[in-house]
């Protein structure tokens, strides 16, 4: 009976290692970055229209090109729940 509670404590004793780590700072959720531009403009159809363009240039070009992948991927998201109903595109089954 003492080894078990030998073992348990030992294995107690290993699960109490606490390691803390401050945490970077990060950028605000959602910020566009520096090297991206947004215009608005008019469709042919009188629609308006959000255009991201990327600096290639940019020091920071796969984080720039990241938020504005995840813009356009928002929109077509929402896009297709407008149409069909599911985020997906796939119309939901009666």
């Amino acid at each position: 009976m003492n080894v078990a509670k030998d073992r348990l404590r030992a294995d107690i004793d290993a699960m109490t290692d606490i390691t803390i780590l401050r945490a970077g700072k990060g950028k605000r959720a959602g910020k566009k970055p520096d090297g991206v531009t947004v215009r608005r403009i008019t469709a042919s159809n009188g629609e308006k229209v959000t255009v991201r363009a990327v600096d290639a240039n940019s020091p920071t070009f796969g984080e720039d090109f990241l938020y504005v992948f995840t813009k356009n991927v928002e929109a077509a998201r929402r896009e297709n729940k407008r149409l069909f109903g599911s985020a997906s595109g796939v119309k939901k089954r009666d």
